[in-house]
């Protein structure tokens, strides 16, 4: 019997003193959530999924998924019950809170799937079945949380990768400096009656690389500095069995990195470089490089930033964040690869040493660079790291940070802007993307941006160039200190900071992102076929 059929026979069989049970009793339970501790109440609640489609007229009410449809005939149907009381249908996005069901469970979220056969959208460059798992998941973890829940159950919802995720990314916030009266709970989550545990421990170990790059993004400048940010790092990768090696200003100096140096020197803070390396795979392999901006405060140096522009400045540094979950994720589980990360950390700050509009320096690879304006710190320390990959005869070479804001005004929150000279990274990242949910864009590397930077008679290179297209500029201006192989370069601006909206499982703050599209995208790449890499030659 289809669920309006049964909600029929219940109201012919049982009529108005059913709905008054009902009602009587969800308004009891919620007069006692009300008048006494969360803590006494709740302890342990589940997680449950149900579809609907407006445009079915066999199921109008909705259609439970299997393992709620499961969960309802234990306790004898009960759940159908409660839940038609409290308002049907359930739309995509929205939640029932359902209560003394089970004596083990002291409360049930349902929450609402939209459409039961969602796949990937060519339109939105996206797998919205998977994408509605993870809004689903993280909606009830958060009601659950709400309600000072300690262990959450939560079904796979047909994806348990996916739901995993959104139930780990939903859960978590950022409440260091809270008192802890007024710190929500961070739930145990559990898997509920699926086989599939492989699938949601991947997501777990994804879902945790993101929360660690949100976690490092949100930390205040001061507590972040780039020695603590390198401390920071040896005590998280070396645990996972990650080597970290920490440069100091005098070996940076010595490789002439001096655009690296220049961007520093208007801190108190010395500059420091990360050198991550990870063997999954045999030593001789050649190994991917990923390199991270690692500006771990902005204010723009002598071209100094407006107050509000420096008010998220703390997270300049995500794509230094976004190495370091990454290479903690990838030795997780365990992936059959050589990865080396490049961090430059340094501060760029407006001191009496500080670079000036109109200084000159020379890269590592001998390249002069006029420096136009201070703000454009990040392609500085970037410039040196790239042109440092190349000792590593890499696999190739992916570098990610906060460029510029033309690519937020271009993309908003929806994409990170990609740049590459590689179609084989390229049809790889969008594909990872589209697993993911958290897409990315393509942005042309054309010559003519090129030109925009390079055609000065006194200098090599300029920073800035002319007054728009940004963003494609800095890729241009990094494209100069690749000399060969595949690079691909990211510029994350856009999708730095969340306003808690869209995606529903991403709480108002820094992102994170897109740290989960980082580890698909190593994992595919992993899979490759021999004949899809075609073979570089060392520089």
């Amino acid at each position: 019997m289809n669920f309006l059929g049964h909600c029929r026979k219940l109201i012919t069989r049982r009529g108005i003193w059913l709905s008054r049970r009902c009602y009587s009793r969800i308004e009891q339970l919620k007069t006692e959530r009300r008048s006494m501790c969360p803590t006494d109440l709740i302890r342990r609640g589940a997680v449950f999924g149900i579809y609907y489609d407006p445009k079915n007229t066999v199921n109008p009410y909705g259609k439970l998924t299997e393992t709620a449809e499961k969960f309802n005939q234990r306790v004898c149907g009960r759940m159908e019950e409660m839940l038609f009381v409290a308002g049907m249908p359930v739309k995509k996005g929205e939640i029932r809170t359902l209560f003394d069901l089970d004596p083990d469970l002291c409360a049930i979220v349902i929450v609402g799937l939209g459409e039961e056969c969602q796949g990937y959208d060519i339109a939105e460059r996206m797998d919205e079945g998977k994408e509605a798992i993870r809004q689903a998941a993280a909606l009830g973890c958060q009601e659950l949380q709400r309600l000072n829940t300690k262990i959450i159950y939560v079904e796979s919802f047909g994806h348990a990768e996916s739901a995993a995720e959104g139930a780990s990314l939903g859960s978590w916030i950022y409440q260091t400096h809270l008192s802890k009266e007024k710190q929500l709970i961070i739930p145990d989550l559990i898997l509920y009656e699926d086989c599939d545990w492989t699938g949601w421990q991947i997501g777990l170990q994804k879902a945790a690389a993101q929360n660690l790059t949100r976690q490092l993004m949100e930390t205040p400048a001061n507590e972040l500095t780039p020695s603590m940010c390198a401390q920071n790092a040896v005590e998280i990768l070396c645990k996972s069995g990650i080597n970290v090696e920490v440069k100091v200003k005098a070996w940076a100096e010595t490789l002439n990195m001096n655009a690296f140096v220049a961007a520093s020197k208007g801190s108190c803070e010395p500059p420091i470089f990360l050198e991550i390396s990870y063997y999954g795979a045999h030593r001789e392999e050649r190994p991917v490089v990923l390199i991270g901006k690692g500006l771990t405060f902005n204010s723009g140096g002598i071209n100094l930033k407006s107050c509000d522009g420096m008010r998220l400045m703390r997270g300049d540094m995500a794509g230094a964040a976004n190495v370091i979950a990454v290479c903690r994720a990838v030795a997780s589980l365990e992936l059959p690869i050589n990865v080396r990360g490049l961090i430059p950390l340094c501060e760029n700050m407006p001191g009496c040493s500080a670079m000036r509009p109109g200084d000159i320096v020379h890269a590592m690879n001998g390249k002069s660079i006029e420096i136009e304006n201070t703000r454009n710190a990040g392609r500085l320390i970037l410039a040196d790291a790239l042109v440092y990959a190349q000792t590593f005869w890499p696999r190739f070479i992916l570098d990610v940070g906060t460029m510029t804001e033309d690519v937020y005004r271009g993309l908003g929150t929806g994409a990170c802007g990609v740049f590459t000279n590689s179609e084989t990274l390229w049809k790889y990242m969008e594909a990872a993307s589209m697993h993911t949910g958290d897409r990315v864009w393509r942005l042309p590397l054309w010559n003519h941006f090129t030109h925009l930077i390079t055609h000065r008679e006194n200098v090599d290179v300029r920073t800035q160039g002319d007054e728009y297209g940004e963003s494609c500029k800095v890729a241009a201006f990094l494209n100069e200190f690749v000399p060969c192989g595949e690079w691909i370069h990211l510029d994350t601006y856009g999708v730095m900071y969340e306003d808690g909206d869209d995606p529903k499982y991403l709480r108002q703050g820094m992102s994170g992102r897109p740290t989960r599209t980082l580890i698909e995208f190593l994992s595919q790449m992993v899979c490759q076929r021999p004949d899809e890499e075609k073979p570089n030659k060392p520089c």
